[in-house]
């Protein structure tokens, strides 16, 4: 039988733990990483008629839904989703 004093065992459970998580926190935040877009490229719309949200590469003042086909025009005062604004 091995024997090994209690301050010995406690030191190495807790390195052993905290070894553990910084290797699991590396896995998982590198795996977690998601691309970025520029904003120069991509404009994000929500459809007016069917509420679906996508992304348009092309920067115009019209886009056209991908699920429903409908027209969606850019409104005026910096709401580049193509949404609506106001309570209306």
């Amino acid at each position: 039988m091995i024997t090994i004093e209690l301050s010995k065992a406690v030191f190495l459970y807790i390195s052993f733990s905290v070894v553990g998580i910084l290797i699991l926190w590396i896995f998982f935040d590198g795996r977690n990483r998601l691309p970025s877009f520029s904003e120069d490229k991509f404009c994000v719309w929500q459809c007016n008629i069917c509420t679906h949200t996508y992304i348009d590469s092309v920067n115009r003042d019209i886009s056209k839904c991908p699920l429903c086909s409908s027209l969606n025009e850019r409104k005026e005062g910096g709401n580049r989703d193509g949404s609506k604004s106001g309570t209306g």
